[in-house]
């Protein structure tokens, strides 16, 4: 056998103990909150899919331990009966743990279901014109995430 060979069949073996010893589940505990409401509290869901500045991904049962800052948009939840939920987050934290428990905080948070199309529009026509009349450094900055924020509301809504 090569030394290649042994080395991977060791490293695979010793990944696979890691793992076992972490305490990774089969099954993911979930909690969705924001300051308006509790979405979801430990439920046992199969999938989450989540906006981050560093991306959207996905989160399955045992994924790797994350932390990441959520960006404005629509938090997705895979529940086990085959249903989805979708909610959508102004920001926020999005952290998975080693016993593949994730933990979803949100400054804002609203079921899609519940975004009224015209007033996000808007909300995005008024932080376009405060962000065009900006004239501070903090102003164009809070104007700018006013901005990004109104949009991806608007986006969420359509």
């Amino acid at each position: 056998m090569s030394f290649a060979l042994r080395s991977a069949r060791l490293l695979s073996s010793r990944g696979l103990r890691a793992m076992q010893s972490r305490g990774y589940a089969e099954e993911m505990s979930f909690t969705l909150a924001a300051a308006n409401k509790v979405f979801y509290d430990n439920a046992n869901v199969r999938q989450v899919d989540v906006p981050s500045f560093s991306g959207s991904f996905g989160i399955l049962p045992k994924h790797v331990p994350t932390l990441a800052v959520l960006k404005p948009g629509v938090v997705t939840v895979y529940e086990n009966d085959g249903t989805q939920k979708k909610v959508f987050v102004s920001s926020g934290t999005i952290t998975v743990n080693e016993d593949s428990s994730v933990q979803v905080l949100a400054e804002e948070a609203q079921p899609i279901e519940n975004l009224d199309l015209s007033a996000a529009r808007e909300v995005l026509a008024q932080s376009q014109s405060e962000l065009s009349s900006a004239s501070t450094d903090k102003a164009r900055a809070e104007a700018s995430i006013a901005v990004e924020v109104a949009e991806a509301l608007v986006k969420a809504a359509e």
